[in-house]
């Protein structure tokens, strides 16, 4: 599967859950009697919280970006995991690697057969209208993009962004065993400015290696939206190729986390010593075993 998201995965998402969920658990329901995936942007009657179809989305996506890495897993020889539990290193079953990229099949994994970490922040994008015919035939419309109703979802929403910064700052401090492991965001909306900032923080810091917008034309009427943040803390991928160029960038190149408060005279001392190695690679290791001793004391 080399599709990206767009309207096509929505509308599948609400087919499917129509199987076996109610209408009402899956739209809103108006006081004209119309069933909105949103409340839409002029709404003016009472309004309640849905809350039944977080769950619903959140399994969907989750397992449809366990399908959309599987190729990219298979690149590196590795599998395409989802729900992987790493107690080490924060993953437990409470609160497991949404998608990861393992060199098992397994669900329990060591840190060191996990290769990516991938956190799933979607949601349903675009405001849909459902239209019952019969009790088995219905409409699916959509009628317009998140500017048009009052949801924000995915990205946009500020406690899923936290969620998304705290889970990972969990496994960065949990063990060093995730030192080496890189953790992506995977979302289908832009994010707000308020966040440009944080997001290339944490890429450059080593935190996260970037929040992922898969979602191409999030707006209609080729609206524009953020392509990537300066230091690309934040990237939207258009197509398929791209996304796994990024990926396989990111599996294939042995990359450390580290992060340490010395003082200026003991880290010219750390410096002094991993120069005398020979290679580029032997200078990083010594200093990096120097900063950890140095950590522990």
């Amino acid at each position: 599967m080399n599709t990206l998201w767009n309207k096509n995965q929505e509308r599948d998402f609400f087919v499917k859950s129509l199987k076996f969920a109610t209408p009402e658990q899956l739209f809103y329901f108006t006081k004209n009697k119309k069933f909105y995936a949103y409340w839409p942007k002029n709404y003016k009657g009472s309004k309640t919280t849905l809350q039944s179809r977080n769950a619903l989305i959140g399994a969907y996506t989750e397992k449809w970006t366990t399908d959309l890495f599987t190729e990219i897993a298979e690149e590196v020889r590795g599998y395409s995991v989802q729900n992987v539990v790493s107690e080490e290193i924060g993953l437990t079953r409470q609160s497991p690697a949404d998608v990861a990229i393992c060199k098992t099949r397994n669900v329990n994994q060591k840190p060191s057969d996990i290769l990516m970490i991938i956190e799933v922040k979607m949601s349903v994008v675009w405001n849909w209208e459902f239209i019952p015919k019969d009790k088995q035939n219905f409409e699916l419309i959509c009628i317009g993009d998140y500017r048009t109703h009052q949801g924000s979802p995915s990205l946009l929403r500020s406690d899923t962004m936290l969620k998304a910064i705290g889970k990972s700052i969990n496994i960065r401090v949990s063990s060093i065993s995730s030192s080496k492991i890189p953790i992506v965001i995977i979302g289908n909306t832009p994010i707000t400015n308020s966040y440009y900032e944080k997001v290339d923080y944490l890429k450059r810091n080593g935190i996260i290696q970037g929040f992922w917008s898969i979602n191409p034309k999030p707006l209609d009427n080729d609206g524009e939206n953020i392509k990537n943040t300066p230091f690309k803390g934040f990237y939207r991928f258009d197509n398929y190729d791209e996304l796994q160029k990024a990926s396989l960038k990111l599996l294939k190149e042995e990359r450390e986390f580290f992060s340490s408060m010395q003082t200026k005279r003991r880290l010219g001392e750390i410096i002094e010593i991993a120069n005398r190695e020979s290679t580029y690679e032997a200078k990083a290791q010594r200093f990096l075993e120097l900063l950890r001793e140095s950590n522990e004391g």
